[in-house]
């Protein structure tokens, strides 16, 4: 049953995750005269109009594509939805977890600069997008087997 809003919610959560490697989680950020962007892969300066990578994250990269891969493979779990509904809670720890980690790894990399409300990138909002997509697609895996165990009551 790969049709279904769950897959979707799940599919999207996976994409949003995986989008951390192109968008920033904080960029603009002046460091000794060099405008620096954070990513999950690493710190890029802009010196002189060039975009130089100057740090990398290797540990981080990993676990988080080893996290944007985790919804992805619940999907073809369908037929287990008890254990759809585990690996669920499951993801949404380990994103949170993953989240904790990229912001305090940011918050290593930027030497205690002060942060303002228009350095954050689109990377936060990924991490809590995928965050409420686990749970919708948790929610929905939920009513699915609701649904299966009253039929079943039917018969």
């Amino acid at each position: 049953m790969l049709q279904r809003i769950q897959s979707i919610y799940l599919l999207l959560a996976s994409l949003a995750l995986a989008a951390l490697f192109i968008f920033p989680l904080l960029h603009n950020i002046q460091l000794n005269g060099v405008t620096e962007t954070i990513k999950v892969t690493g710190v890029d300066q802009q010196v002189n109009g060039q975009t130089i990578h100057t740090e990398t994250f290797t540990a981080l990269a990993v676990v988080t594509a080893l996290v944007a891969l985790l919804p992805f493979i619940i999907i073809f779990l369908y037929k287990n939805r008890k254990l759809q509904i585990t690996l669920c809670y499951s993801a949404m720890l380990v994103i949170i977890g993953d989240s904790y980690w990229a912001s305090q790894t940011a918050k290593d990399a930027i030497y205690g600069t002060d942060i303002q409300f228009n350095n954050y990138g689109i990377g936060v909002i990924l991490l809590s997008a995928s965050i409420l997509l686990v749970v919708l697609a948790q929610k929905a895996i939920q009513r699915d087997d609701k649904l299966v165990k009253s039929a079943d009551r039917l018969r």
